[in-house]
């Protein structure tokens, strides 16, 4: 596939390259165009894309001579050689920016920051050009612009030993080419810098998430006639629900189960606030309503204000001695009261009450509820009952019910159905909100 011009004493250029280009079989040229664009698209790495590129174009395209330039961040008359074929050992452009020649001035300069398309026919070397030592034994060069967002940023320049000696009539096709391929490596950067940069959004998640989780119990308490098990599940790497254990005196523990709204990092970050002022209340977590009022007080005064930040929660003190529960609710959803194979209307509703962080100055009031041996409380956040099927169903409080009525009443049987029940309806799909879960079987 090689092809020469020669130039006669008459100094006209014998264009067998054109010639060729032209009469060549065309099954012959798309093979190999076909070839080249198949390896090409085999590269992730540019440095290697380009290389494969050069080494192909130079079969079709032949030239004695390459640079690359560019003048990206930089003033005139400064530009960069990003590309030499008289190097040996070239630097990658992306990776070693600093071992790039920064020059300045000369016929180079003047060709990239020109912006045009250019031919010179008979090259002429001034001695103290900057880069003379990249033009010298060259007779004529083409200058193929490279365009990003409507301006010249690198340049293609081919060199060729004798006089004009590049076929003009290629440079419109030339230039067409060269820029798609500068796109495409230009593309191939940006890719590679946007998985790095989410790989590092990544590793900051997962070290959000870690914090978080570390905020969550440890261990379930060990109550008397209290039976405990816990579901905690994020849509994303971190989220903003949140639940806790408070012991206290005789045998008693509190149980707050609490959603941020909204989802990811800045979920977990209220959540994370959220768990830090309830565990510097100067006194014991105790009664109910106290906690959230302090709660609340500290969320709308300095961080929810204005951001249409707010959080749901629902607090609960359980006395083993006498089967109760005490409570207060900030907006959050009712825990299911099963008992005796039904679920009992209304039993946890409580006063209604805004969110904590809404308004500083609501009060929230505690209610108790006594339950029986064989009964079940489900605590639990919105992530479980607005759950979505592949056709966009909610799973709902009928679904929820359903299952929480059927089968074994122990706490673990119970989280297991229930979260088994969610999956089998989302058809497995990734959580599109946190799931929280906790059920507390009665003994």
């Amino acid at each position: 596939m090689n092809a020469t011009q020669t130039v006669d004493s008459s100094g006209r250029t014998d264009l067998s390259n054109c010639r060729w280009l032209i009469s060549a079989d065309h099954e012959q040229r798309l093979r190999a165009v076909v070839e080249m664009m198949r390896e090409v698209s085999r590269q992730t790495d540019p440095q290697q894309m380009v290389q494969v590129y050069s080494r192909r174009v130079r079969q079709i395209l032949p030239a004695d001579g390459s640079l690359s330039l560019s003048r990206r961040d930089l003033v005139h008359p400064y530009f960069c050689i990003t590309r030499s074929s008289r190097w040996h050992d070239p630097p990658d452009p992306w990776k070693s920016p600093q071992r790039l020649p920064l020059l300045k001035g000369g016929l180079l300069a003047e060709l990239i920051y020109g912006e045009e398309p250019r031919v010179i026919d008979d090259l002429q070397i001034d001695a103290d050009d900057p880069a003379a030592e990249y033009l010298q034994g060259h007779r004529s060069l083409v200058g193929i612009p490279l365009f990003d967002s409507g301006r010249a940023l690198n340049m293609v320049v081919l060199f060729y030993n004798q006089p004009r000696a590049y076929c003009r009539q290629f440079l419109p096709e030339h230039t067409w080419m060269s820029n798609l391929f500068g796109r495409a490596t230009h593309n191939l950067v940006l890719s590679e810098q946007l998985r790095q940069a989410y790989e590092a959004v990544d590793r900051e998640l997962q070290i959000v998430a870690d914090i978080q989780r570390s905020l969550l119990p440890v261990h379930l308490p060990q109550t008397p006639t209290l039976e405990i098990a816990a579901h905690y599940q994020t849509s994303r790497r971190a989220g903003g629900d949140y639940y806790d254990f408070f012991p206290l005196p005789d045998g008693r523990w509190g149980i707050l189960v609490a959603d941020v709204a909204g989802h990811g990092t800045p979920a977990a970050v209220m959540m994370a606030v959220t768990h830090s002022i309830a565990h510097t209340h100067h006194e014991p977590p105790e009664p109910p309503s106290k906690l959230l009022n302090f709660l609340n007080r500290h969320l709308a005064a300095r961080y929810t204000s204005g951001t249409g930040t707010f959080v749901t929660a629902f607090y609960g003190i359980y006395d083993p001695g006498t089967r109760s529960i005490t409570y207060a609710n900030a907006g959050h959803p009712p825990p299911r009261h099963r008992r005796a194979g039904a679920i009992v209307p209304g039993s946890l509703q409580g006063q209604a009450s805004l969110p904590l962080g809404v308004e500083i100055a609501e009060h929230y009031f505690d209610c108790i509820q006594r339950f029986n041996a064989g009964d079940a409380i489900i605590f639990y956040t919105d992530g479980i009952t607005e759950a979505r099927s592949p056709s966009g169903q909610m799973f709902g409080f009928e679904r929820l019910d359903q299952v929480l009525l059927c089968g074994d009443t122990t706490a673990r049987q119970i989280l297991r159905r229930t979260i088994a029940a969610v999956e089998e309806f989302t058809g497995g799909a990734p959580p599109g909100d946190d799931r929280t879960l906790l059920v507390a079987a009665v003994t």
